[in-house]
């Protein structure tokens, strides 16, 4: 019989984990949080809804935080299911989790689901945001996160996956200056991941591949063709093509806020800081993963 256990990643989340984990409950057998030693009432809030929680330290990545818990946690579901604590289910996937899940055949151990995702109260529809399809629930010994710095996708082992129809929903309830900071520090771990895949440093990631995910496809994409056009070039061109060719204009003002910010900005921020890192090395006569330790504290080798 086929059983779920959600698993949340969570750091100061008060705000929305109760939003997210009552969206999901009343479909999963198990709730987990996996708390970076929050310092507000995340983890009080989260158990008084019902989840179990336990603390592990903050290790750089959503995949190897991810993973911890998978190896960590009392789950005697055989399927697990991640949702952020941003996230939550809409009442049609509710809905057709009940209808559907405890029906999926043996021969099946993925789910894809379909995101859409909310800024500024707007739902992103256009620049290719919307559908935005990923692995969220597969067979609890069967599939595991890769441990790249940015952008983590799950590989689930001889994938067969089913796709559900229904959306839940990415919609993080702070403030911009929030957001900005938050992807100020995506920016210097997509740098770091960006150079530690150019100059062939050790680090657990798998190879990108296309595959049947968008996740998937974007990293291929990233890796394969992005990445091959120059520096503080390839942002601008990359903004183009998601608000005048993939229509991101159709999303109004905060679609503007959001392609501009989202699609231009951060990709240009990861780009100076590649550059920064790269001319710190050449200076200073130091390996790139010898600047990384030294101005980000992240060890790329751990």
């Amino acid at each position: 019989m086929n059983t779920l256990a959600l698993i949340v990643l969570t750091y100061n989340e008060e705000a929305q984990i109760k939003r997210s984990l009552l969206s999901a409950k009343d479909i999963v057998d198990e709730m987990f949080i996996v708390d970076s030693y929050s310092t507000d009432r995340t983890v009080e809030i989260s158990e008084s809804i019902g989840a179990f929680c336990l603390q592990n330290k903050w290790s750089n990545n959503h995949g190897k935080q991810f993973n911890w818990g998978l190896d960590n946690l009392p789950i005697k579901s055989n399927w697990v299911m991640r949702i952020d604590a941003d996230e939550y289910l809409l009442p049609e996937l509710q809905k057709e989790f009940k209808e559907n899940f405890k029906k999926i055949p043996s021969n099946i151990n993925a789910i894809i689901l379909k995101r859409r995702v909310y800024f500024m109260n707007k739902w992103i529809k256009w620049g290719g945001y919307y559908p935005h399809y990923s692995i969220r629930a597969w067979r609890k010994d069967e599939g595991r996160y890769d441990e790249r710095l940015m952008d983590e996708i799950v590989y689930v082992y001889n994938q067969r996956a089913i796709t559900f129809k229904s959306d839940f929903v990415d919609d993080n309830m702070n403030s911009l200056s929030w957001w900005i900071t938050k992807h100020n520090n995506y920016a210097t771990r997509e740098a770091v991941a960006t150079l530690s895949l150019k100059y062939k440093l050790v680090a657990k990631q798998l190879q990108s591949k296309l595959d049947s995910t968008k996740d998937k496809r974007k990293r291929w994409v990233k890796d394969n063709i992005y990445f091959k056009f120059p520096l503080f070039i390839r942002p601008g061109l990359y903004f183009i093509y998601r608000y005048f060719f993939r229509l991101g204009f159709l999303d109004g003002k905060a679609g503007l806020i959001w392609h501009f910010l989202q699609g231009f900005w951060y990709r240009f921020l990861v780009d100076a800081k590649i550059y920064d890192l790269e001319q710190r090395a050449k200076k200073e006569s130091k390996t790139i993963a010898e600047v990384i330790q030294e101005h980000y504290g992240i060890d790329i080798q751990e």
